[in-house]
């Protein structure tokens, strides 16, 4: 087989990226835009010893998981990436990938699996989800403000202003900001020389509280024609935040460390709050009220705060339950953000630990706590495999000499983690198993080294009780996992 050689292919399974996989005389070819079930017309574009890429160009028989998209974008746009797949086998296809990473990667029994794996949590309505969105700002050929988002595996902006994942006032809020830039001869970034002012705009809502946040990220210091922005932005409904931030780096990431905040509040308020009606959840937009487990969060543009406030209540509601809570437990909370779960554990444990690398975030979380009156949560700045271990050692040392609530975190009752992809340090799992908390309930966004993490858990002594799995974010390959591991007595 050649370069360019067109042969027919029918499409089995799919990778970790989306991609369809085939096997075409012995090859295994991976097929952008496949999906399972499609018979299609292949050009390969790429050959190995064993495996190959291709593209379709014909589908000779579609699958009949395909759908047409809503959105006219997701070919180009590297965000949704499996739009055009039905939202039933997008939920199955998310869920048998946990399900063979914790096989695969993690040694589990396959039967194990099958009797600890509950099903998959779904939306109702899996659009309009989003309450953060991050437009880069261009140009295009012609020389026009272009806003949306990268192309898959590029940064050519494919121009999306309103994506069918985010909240509707995103649209209007771009509009003004392009017909501002073009007003006031406001350059767009280009990546290519360094040069241009505007980078991205970031666009944050808060679904129960309908506040919303704008932040410009800008390549210098200060904003021209600032005051002609702001008197358009502030007369749209519900804008409680206009801030710039400052990043003047060669770099992908997004924001950089200074934040300004020009009008009105540096942060939006939002609630997140546990309601049940018998087995159901209570989480859609229309049916949001405040209840008395309601908590506040203050959301500044830094914050980490979960995208999907109506999945987030599913997905804090089941740590509550993995954690097993009376009263009288400690807790340490690592990786804890702005103390999203945190604040939720406090209101049912005796004392909380949160643990934290980004010191705004921390406090972030220590003012949330006084806004919700709760004294029972402390929080630490650090990597969690560094300042775990340290706390670890320093008590164990003093011995007897020590006494109150920090030695009693010393053993603590339950550890909930939710580390970023890259998953658990060693350090921190080994300073977990000397702790030998009852439960560990471990938040995922990366299954294949939350499965990695787990075998290491279990082996040390704890017993994996219950998996499942949240489409945190539907129509991407993205979705978050909770576990529950209890300590093997003996």
């Amino acid at each position: 087989m050649k370069k360019n050689d067109i042969f027919d292919l029918e499409i089995t399974d799919m990778g970790v990226d989306g991609e369809g996989i085939g096997r075409y005389n012995g090859m295994t070819f991976f097929v952008k835009d496949a999906l399972i079930g499609d018979v299609i017309r292949a050009r390969a574009t790429k050959l190995k010893k064993n495996y190959g890429y291709a593209r379709v160009e014909e589908i000779i028989s579609p699958s009949t998981f395909r759908i047409e998209p809503k959105c006219p974008h997701h070919r180009r746009c590297g965000g949704c990436q499996i739009q055009a797949l039905s939202y039933g086998k997008q939920l199955e296809f998310k869920e048998q990938k946990v399900r063979g990473n914790l096989i695969r990667i993690g040694g589990f029994d396959e039967k194990e699996i099958a009797e600890k794996m509950l099903p998959v949590v779904g939306m109702e309505m899996p659009f309009r989800y989003r309450n953060k969105a991050q437009f880069p700002v261009g140009t295009d050929k012609e020389g026009n403000i272009v806003m949306g988002f990268f192309a898959a595996r590029t940064h050519s902006i494919i121009p999306v202003e309103d994506c069918l994942l985010g909240v509707e006032e995103n649209a209007p809020i771009l509009a003004v900001i392009r017909a501002w830039m073009r007003e006031n001869d406001i350059t767009a970034y280009d990546e290519a020389t360094g040069r241009g002012l505007l980078r991205h705009v970031l666009i944050r809502f808060g679904f129960t509280t309908k506040e919303i946040m704008v932040c410009l990220i800008i390549n210098g210091k200060k904003l021209p024609a600032q005051e002609a922005l702001v008197e358009k932005l502030a007369q749209m409904e519900e804008m409680t935040s206009i801030s710039i931030n400052s990043n003047t780096q060669n770099t992908n990431v997004i924001l950089g460390d200074v934040t300004e905040c020009i009008w009105g509040k540096p942060y939006i308020t939002d609630y997140i709050h546990l309601r049940r009606t018998g087995d159901s959840l209570v989480g859609q937009a229309e049916e949001f009220a405040l209840t008395d487990t309601a908590v506040a969060y203050r959301i500044s543009p830094q914050s980490f705060y979960q995208v999907n406030p109506i999945q987030t209540e599913k997905l804090y509601s089941t740590v509550l339950e993995y954690a097993g809570l009376t009263g009288n437990e400690k807790v340490w909370d690592l990786y804890c953000g702005i103390g999203t779960i945190s604040l939720f554990l406090a209101q049912k444990a005796k004392q909380v630990y949160g643990v934290e690398i980004i010191p705004q975030a921390v406090e972030d979380a220590k003012s949330n706590a006084a806004l919700n009156k709760i004294a029972n949560a402390e929080f630490f700045v650090g990597k969690a495999e560094e300042v775990l271990p340290d706390f670890y050692e320093k008590l164990r040392m003093a011995g007897e000499k020590n006494s109150g609530g920090a030695k009693e975190m010393l053993h603590p009752d339950v550890i909930v983690v939710d580390p970023p992809r890259k998953g658990c340090d060693d350090a921190c799992l080994s300073t977990m198993l000397k702790m030998r908390p009852e439960r560990i309930v471990y938040v995922s966004c990366d299954s294949a080294t939350l499965a990695r993490d787990l075998k290491v858990l279990c082996e040390g002594g704890y017993e994996l009780k219950k998996v499942r799995t949240f489409d945190q974010f539907a129509h991407t390959l993205h979705c978050e996992v909770i576990t529950l591991l209890q300590r093997v007595k003996g």
